[in-house]
């Protein structure tokens, strides 16, 4: 069920908020500005302050309205605790098979990170069904146009890594599923209309694509 909420969402906004350095006191009012311009997925790394409270507190106030989860998850035990915070996404920087079969016997979405078909294949055979390539902006759009073909069907691809207003439409239309959006969007010094302005950005930005 979280796979196909997470999908639905990217299918209704393919962006990805990274909040990496959130704090849990910012969480909701930061989750509210970027829900209000159309974001409806959201990552807080588990680098950042105190991230489980933050998920927590995400996860209870805008349950059914997008989908939350952790990012840099790098072990089973970090599983386990976005799990228990009520995340729904487990993102990794790299293929961790252990990670990715413990997100799926808890009933999360396992995200891994891969810059290889080697790397590729072995998380789908972990049975991850969503990739993120990372560092996109180093592979280039070029890399969702080829990897595919090695990829069964259901595959979906993600481009995280120095994705901006200036590449973002490349990579979406290289056959990106979605891009995860760092500090293009979000900086934790960052106001609220700053932040509403540049999610604005980048909303407005993908829906001539989709047209």
């Amino acid at each position: 069920m979280n796979a196909e909420k997470f999908l639905a969402n990217l299918r209704e906004m393919p962006l990805i908020a990274i909040l990496r350095g959130l704090r849990p006191d910012d969480a909701i009012e930061v989750v509210e500005v970027l829900l209000a311009q159309g974001i409806k997925v959201v990552e807080v790394p588990l680098n950042s302050p105190d991230p489980f409270a933050s998920i927590e507190k995400i996860a209870s106030r805008f349950s059914g309205l997008l989908t939350v989860g952790a990012g840099t998850v790098l072990t089973e035990q970090d599983v386990e605790k976005v799990c228990a915070a009520g995340g729904e996404i487990a993102l990794s920087p790299c293929v961790n098979t252990a990670v990715i079969r413990r997100a799926l016997e808890l009933g999360l979405e396992p995200v891994p990170g891969i810059a290889t078909p080697t790397e590729a294949l072995s998380a789908l055979d972990a049975g991850a069904q969503v990739l993120k390539v990372f560092p996109a902006e180093s592979l280039g759009p070029n890399f969702f146009r080829h990897l595919p073909v090695v990829l069964p069907a259901h595959c979906r691809l993600l481009a995280v890594g120095g994705v901006d207003l200036t590449n973002m439409r490349q990579f979406l239309a290289a056959g990106a599923t979605g891009v995860g959006l760092g500090s293009s969007l979000f900086r934790p010094e960052m106001d609220m209309n700053t932040l509403s302005d540049k999610a604005a950005r980048f909303t407005e930005l993908y829906r001539p694509h989709s047209r």
